[in-house]
């Protein structure tokens, strides 16, 4: 049985400017100095909050609602008695998803004519149909599979996208790559491990590099490439893999199977991390000393869709 609508937002572009300048006249001087069109800023802010009115109009149901900004997600804990309701972009969804289990997830776009919403399958009208169908149990989902790193020490990150893992700045990263039998010592600018959901994202940009080199070059691109949310798979690729006496480039890219693990091992003396979901401020360090496994999570993510 639920009992509260918890409601995740985030703070707006303008808002966001606001906080840096102090007023919203010096955060317009800047943007309008910087060559920049401060309407846009204010458009989105005015859409989001309309869209905002219009949630609280449809939390109709008998619940306790909690609007919630997303920097305090890591913060609370979402119980069975929730049902989560995001009311932003495609990464609103990512971040959340990681903190609350297999809580229902309704995720509203608040903006379809500025945001694509490939993860966001409700307007803001319709919310009360979806928290109806949530709470008579009559609603259809994507059980979306996440990705689980751990360390040698058991620190634990989840991601719903991707994970990256590699320099903290624009050096090289150094590290034991072991994938499917295989090990190879590699110098790269980092790897990144995608889930299903996420191979449309970060992932995408990595195949849409080496399909325009490939065209380039004369070859053909291939085809594209795109996994279903709920594959049980990963797939990593390292990406600008080095070849030198000290670094190879055998293990660049493949699938880490179900109840498979990617394993690394730092051996950079600073600057490493692992973050999930281009989150760079929530991440673990993995610096020398730090062995990292990487699978598919036991928990997966459930992504209400009608």
């Amino acid at each position: 049985m639920f009992e509260k609508a918890v409601i995740v937002t985030r703070k707006t572009r303008l808002e966001e400017l606001i906080a840096r300048f102090n007023t919203k006249s010096q955060a317009k001087f800047y943007i309008e100095h910087s060559g920049g069109d401060f309407k846009d800023y204010q458009t989105e802010h005015d859409n989001y909050m309309r869209s905002l009115e219009v949630v609280r109009s449809q939390l109709n149901h008998g619940l306790k609602t909690l609007f919630l900004d997303r920097s305090f997600l890591p913060s609370i804990m979402i119980t069975a008695e929730d049902v989560v309701v995001t009311v932003g972009q495609d990464g609103l969804v990512a971040n959340t998803a990681k903190y609350i289990g297999r809580q229902p997830l309704i995720a509203v776009n608040p903006d379809p004519q500025r945001f694509d919403g490939i993860l966001l399958p409700f307007k803001p009208e319709d919310l009360s149909r979806a928290l109806s169908g949530v709470m008579d149990n009559s609603f259809s989902a994507k059980y979306v599979t996440m990705a689980e790193a751990i360390t040698n020490d058991k620190q634990r990150l989840l991601a719903f996208n991707d994970f990256f893992i590699g320099p903290s700045w624009h050096t090289s990263a150094r590290y034991l790559i072991r994938h499917a039998g295989r090990h190879e010592p590699q110098s790269s600018s980092g790897i990144i491990v995608s889930t299903g959901a996420g191979s449309t994202g970060w992932l995408s940009s990595v195949f849409n590099m080496a399909a325009g080199i490939t065209v380039e070059t004369g070859g053909s691109p291939g085809e594209h490439f795109r996994m279903d949310w709920e594959d049980s798979r990963l797939f990593f690729a390292v990406r600008e893999p080095f070849v030198s006496k000290h670094s190879s480039a055998a293990i660049s890219s493949g699938w880490i199977e179900q109840n498979q693990a990617l394993e690394l091992e730092s051996t950079m003396a600073k600057d490493g991390i692992i973050f999930s979901d281009g989150v760079q401020q929530d991440f673990i360090n993995f610096n020398a000393g730090t062995s990292l496994s990487i699978r598919a999570a036991e928990s997966r993510a459930c992504l209400v869709t009608n």
